[in-house]
């Protein structure tokens, strides 16, 4: 059995209850192949594999909090450090009542190779808790908050461990996050980044995921002699990645026709509008039945869909495991020219390999929806520059970032001979850049 072969039935033998994470593993572990077949020896001395799918430290603890009827509520917060061999972990807290140590392990391990692209310093991390902060008051999201920052200030700092927002953790939950490491610690630093402007965030933090990714999609049509200019685009979810990446898409000459949330989806003809949608989920907090009230054009439609609309590009930016292969086959039937994903892991395994073999181009997330976490990095250097950029700056940084990935990732599958595999090509360049350093550093 060859090393890779080894190391995925030790690791789907150890961690038999966390589909999400042995998926993630597989993922990668299956297209570095080249790169691990060319240096076994090596990486097998050094125990790389081994090494790189075992978290660093898994902190899980009690959350409790009281809510607005003084009843005293119970959560479990999660922190999984998982590589820092180029930087400081650097990964979001997802508040979700489907969070477990499973689609933390995922998405930090994700993390480790989607920082690796950025080209800046920052090793892979993430966090979050099964807290719910839908239909909770301000005053029980800070109670929350304060709570989950008790415990979890103790293992974080600006060079050591620098969380985010995710799904459920937006600028409100941040905002009580950071007041709370402050009050414990009295340091005021770069702890958190997504911060409200008037105390250290960045420009362009917001809307940073979304336009990332249609800067590195905009590349990806570009050499491959199209233009994003009449191109019918749908969307999925109306999170804060959604609405920017629609908001940008229309920008670029685009058409986006759908969007979509937990109860059902937007097929808007006329092409969404952004502010209307804005309105609905940012201002009201609402679901996207009032925004089909508010819109002659648009159509809504109960439960699942979206990937059954005609189109030229599909942007999935809802969830983990949101594409299946039924929509891949829909998606193809229809004739899409591309898949590039704004949300981690959104499609499935078999739904990958479906629209690869079947010509679309596939870009995954870890470099797709990287330039939040760009965008983050940036947010750190201002932070300890005590400095703070124009958006224009920001902006034009993380362009250049998007652009330098999808070359990046086009070389390194062109290097072993994938041409066009851009899922090897993102899991290559990610991997043997942290490889490298931790082979640098010695044992640890």
């Amino acid at each position: 059995m060859n090393y890779v072969d080894e190391v995925l039935a030790k690791v789907k033998e150890k961690n038999a209850a966390e589909p999400e994470f042995l998926q993630a593993v597989e993922e990668v572990l299956e297209s570095i192949r080249p790169v691990v077949d060319a240096n076994e020896a090596l990486y097998r001395r050094e125990a790389i594999l081994e090494r790189m799918t075992e978290p660093d430290r898994q902190l899980k603890f009690r959350v409790s909090w009281v809510d607005d009827q003084g009843q005293v509520q119970v959560n479990t917060g999660y922190r999984v450090q998982f590589n820092n061999a180029i930087g400081p972990y650097k990964g979001g807290l997802r508040l979700h009542p489907s969070v477990y140590l499973g689609i933390i392990k995922f998405l930090g391990f994700e993390q480790i190779f989607k920082n690796s692209l950025t080209g800046l310093p920052i090793g892979g991390g993430k966090g979050g808790s099964d807290f719910d902060p839908k239909g909770k008051s301000d005053r029980e999201v800070m109670a929350f908050c304060q709570s989950f920052m008790t415990e979890l200030f103790k293992y974080i700092g600006a060079d050591v461990d620098v969380p985010a927002g995710d799904i459920g953790t937006g600028a409100r939950e941040i905002g009580y996050l950071y007041g709370q490491y402050k009050r414990i610690t009295g340091l005021y630093e770069g702890v958190l980044t997504g911060k409200g402007l008037t105390y250290g965030g960045s420009l362009a933090r917001t809307e940073a995921t979304g336009y990332g990714l249609l800067y590195l999609t905009q590349e990806l049509m570009k050499c491959h002699g199209q233009d994003m200019k009449g191109k019918i685009c749908c969307v999925s979810g109306s999170g804060n990645v959604a609405i920017y990446a629609i908001q940008k898409a229309q920008q670029l000459g685009a058409k986006v026709v759908t969007c979509s949330d937990s109860t059902g989806w937007i097929y808007d003809p006329e092409g969404i509008d952004v502010a209307l949608l804005k309105e609905v989920k940012e201002v009201k907090r609402a679901r996207l039945t009032e925004y089909a009230a508010a819109r002659e054009s648009a159509v809504y439609h109960e439960g699942r869909g979206v990937w059954v609309t005609k189109c030229d590009i599909a942007l999935p930016c809802a969830t983990q495991n949101e594409l299946l292969i039924d929509d891949a086959k829909a998606l193809v039937a229809n004739g899409v020219t591309a898949v590039c994903e704004g949300a981690n892991m959104p499609t499935t395994l078999d739904a990958t390999k479906y629209l690869q073999e079947n010509g679309v181009l596939f870009v995954p997330g870890k470099a797709s929806n990287a330039g939040g976490v760009a965008t983050s990095a940036l947010e750190m250097s201002q932070n300890s520059e005590r400095l703070s950029w124009t958006f224009e700056e920001v902006d034009a940084k993380l362009n250049q970032i998007m652009v330098n990935i999808y070359h990046n990732i086009d070389e390194a599958a062109k290097r072993y001979g994938k041409e066009g595999d851009y899922v090897a090509g993102a899991n290559i360049a990610g991997f043997e850049k942290v490889a490298e350093a931790m082979i640098a550093q010695g044992v640890n």
